[in-house]
């Protein structure tokens, strides 16, 4: 997922399809005074090429697998708090939970979340037996 995901942060297509979603985010607005548009989309694109590696990695090093795990669930938890803050995020005449717009796509970091966490137990309980 993160190799795929941050490969396409590289494109200005996809700088502008985050606008909505870094705008309205009340953890990541910042990304935009600090990096401007494509660099805000570069910003992410690396870190998620890095918790990605980091998580390969913990294959072989469950520590560095502890770093991959808190990337991604710092990032999954960057993403989770944009639902409710999307602007028409829910159909108007059916109100939640029928999504619209951007929403949808970010449920799917619900469960990315979820698997985040998971993973960084693991890490840190296999890490902590040694």
């Amino acid at each position: 997922m993160f190799l795929f995901f941050g490969y396409q942060k590289w494109w200005a297509y996809e700088a502008e399809r985050l606008v909505p979603f870094i705008s309205n985010g009340p953890l990541i607005w910042w990304l935009y005074p600090v990096f401007g548009h494509q660099g805000a989309s570069w910003f992410l694109g690396g870190a998620e090429w890095t918790f990605g590696s980091l998580l390969f990695a913990g294959f072989w090093d469950k520590r560095l697998g502890i770093l991959g795990a808190a990337g991604s669930t710092a990032t999954f938890i960057a993403t989770v708090t944009i639902i409710p803050f999307m602007p028409d995020g829910w159909d108007p005449a059916a109100g939640f939970p029928a999504m619209t717009g951007n929403v949808p796509s970010l449920m799917k970091d619900v469960v990315l979340l979820a698997v985040s966490l998971y993973l960084l137990k693991q890490d840190v309980v296999r890490v902590t037996q040694q």
